[in-house]
């Protein structure tokens, strides 16, 4: 059950925002009377308002079991209530569908104990694309969840990126300060747009210059879907190899985003924890193969 804040429109764009999933899901399930609002059916036209409370009766797709996976992580740090987690490329964070096993969270539930009521996000303070690389943090606890969320939510954590994008910016360094929300044109893609959207706040700089690309070191202020990239792509400068921000045929590694590092005080001692990584071999290489083409 959701309580909707600070919102007014389409139930089917609410729903498919909040649950990152399609328009055309959503209208599937309020066509099969699975979404009710303040208790009743709404039809996909109807307009939510705040502190309306919206159900969605999905078996299939949010009340299922996560199964507990032996999958290798590699944890930067753990104590008992938190853990900073280097995620490869190509690692789903949570389940959603067609992607119930494999993920993060499986991973998690098998190597920790995690104490949540979320049973599709336990521990899941924020996540990472599947093709981005890097460090991310995870809770134990819903205390620490919340903690954590609201550090996130006030910019109290530091997280920087890099990214190897396509073209070469002459300027050393710039913000972009553009909204992002769903793109209407196609529901599975994030868009700068003024429609049901929300601040977004991206700072870069160039770390080096190639022939026809630039290393940038990216630092987020907010924490939307797919912000440095949609970011980039709008102001003309898409990440390498992108499948879907950059019109350039990917290959499989996917996006040459890392996730560098990531700075906060704990929520519990309040010591400053700092951690660094560096980005994996795909990424060095690539950066290898412009330095010799330059």
């Amino acid at each position: 059950m959701f309580k909707v804040e600070k919102e007014e429109c389409r139930i089917d764009l609410y729903l498919a925002n909040k649950l990152d999933i399609s328009r055309s899901k959503v209208q599937k399930l309020i066509k099969e009377k699975k979404v009710k609002v303040n208790g009743k059916e709404a039809s996909a036209s109807f307009i939510v308002k705040d502190n309306d409370l919206i159900e969605v009766n999905d078996d299939l797709d949010y009340e299922i079991d996560i199964t507990p996976e032996n999958i290798p992580l590699d944890i930067i740090y753990e104590d008992k209530d938190l853990l900073v987690i280097n995620k490869k490329s190509g690692m789903v964070v949570h389940p959603a569908p067609g992607h119930y096993s494999g993920t993060l969270v499986n991973a998690l539930l098998y190597h920790f104990n995690i104490d949540s009521k979320d049973k599709i996000r336990p521990g899941i303070v924020h996540r990472l694309d599947k093709d981005t690389s890097g460090l991310m943090l995870a809770c134990k606890n819903d205390l620490i969840l919340e903690k954590m969320s609201k550090m996130i939510s006030n910019k109290e954590v530091e997280r920087h990126y890099l990214a190897i994008v396509d073209g070469v910016i002459k300027y050393d360094s710039g913000t972009i300060d553009a909204p992002i929300g769903r793109d209407s044109n196609d529901r599975e893609k994030m868009a700068v747009t003024s429609i049901n959207s929300k601040e977004a706040i991206t700072h870069f700089k160039v770390l080096e210059r190639f022939k026809n690309n630039t290393l940038l070191e990216c630092i987020l202020e907010t924490g939307r879907t797919h912000q440095i990239r949609v970011h980039l792509a709008y102001i003309g400068y898409p990440v390498n190899n992108d499948p879907i921000y950059n019109k350039k045929k990917a290959t499989d590694f996917g996006q040459m985003l890392h996730s560098k590092s990531i700075k906060f005080k704990h929520p519990l001692t309040n010591e400053e924890l700092y951690f660094e990584v560096e980005a994996p071999k795909e990424f060095q290489e690539k950066l290898q193969e412009l330095r010799k083409e330059s």
